[in-house]
């Protein structure tokens, strides 16, 4: 049985459960008091732990597999490798700093005091620059460090930025991008490799059918290589005859973000009994 560290809870819980639950794996219920949780139909075992614990539990073999925040990945240097990007939980880790100051350039940050909850990268992004900074760590609401006289500013994870604005501040520089990894054991059996690579199967079938629909249109035969240029699906669309003589149906794979333009097109072409279907999983 294959056991992967999961965030206990918070968004990153919240989006891993979804595509678990997406790969038809289904996890027993969780009581108050359970930490390791089997599933029903699939050889794994979910231990929940804290999002900066993960790291540390993979690398030392307590769990085989962990889905972490790159940001945590990165912060504890811990000796565990990445079996794969999983492209949910986005975020940036940047500097802020208040709003009334006028930021100059990197130089701003020399002599300054910088609250984060990640000292390792960013001491790390600062000794690349040569920057001398104090490091003030905190663990809580980072944010407020600067209203309060704590620091000069920030280094934190931004999302939307709503909570830099809440707080006066503005972000100055981007030090890293962060999304969802899975990490893993580097001792991982040959049995456990292979039940790994079945559930990363199974949450890439997911991701390709996320924001993708499946259309079907009927055409008129002249039009079909013009559609085909607009609509060239997974390697090309499937045409098949319709009995009215002049007449196919063609059916494509689209991304949902260009689905208006495109039926705008098809449209003009002459496109008829437009038919768009949502994906569940698309297996490439």
């Amino acid at each position: 049985m294959l056991r992967i560290a999961v965030q206990a809870k918070g968004r990153l819980y919240d989006e891993t459960m979804t595509m678990l639950d997406e790969s038809s794996i289904k996890i027993m219920s969780q009581g108050k008091r359970e930490l390791l949780v089997p599933a029903k139909n699939f050889p794994i075992e979910i231990l929940y732990l804290r999002d900066d614990d993960i790291p540390q539990a993979v690398a030392s073999g307590i769990a085989d597999v962990g889905v972490v925040g790159e940001n945590e990945y990165a912060e504890k240097h811990e000796d565990a490798e990445i079996a794969k990007r999983l492209g949910f939980s986005k975020c940036r880790l940047s500097i802020a700093i208040p709003k009334t100051e006028e930021y100059t350039g990197l130089s701003w940050l020399e002599g300054k005091k910088i609250a984060t909850s990640y000292p390792n990268i960013l001491k790390d992004f600062l000794d690349a620059r040569k920057i001398k900074a104090e490091i003030h760590i905190i663990t809580g609401s980072v944010e407020i460090a600067p209203g309060i006289g704590l620091a000069d500013c920030i280094f934190d994870i931004v999302s939307s930025g709503g909570t830099l604005l809440s707080n006066n501040l503005k972000e100055v520089e981007i030090v890293m991008h962060s999304e969802a990894l899975m990490i893993a054991n580097k001792g991982l059996s040959n049995y456990k490799k292979a039940i790994l690579d079945e559930l990363l199967f199974r949450f890439e079938s997911f991701k390709e059918a996320d924001d993708k629909k499946y259309i079907i249109l009927n055409i008129p035969n002249d039009k079909i290589s013009k559609v085909c240029e607009i609509l060239p699906g997974m390697k090309s669309p499937t045409v098949t005859p319709l009995v009215e003589k002049g007449w196919s149906s063609l059916h494509s794979v689209i991304d949902e973000k260009k689905f208006w333009d495109i039926i705008g097109q098809l449209r003009e072409l002459g496109a008829q009994g437009i038919l768009v279907i949502p994906i569940e999983k698309m297996i490439l």
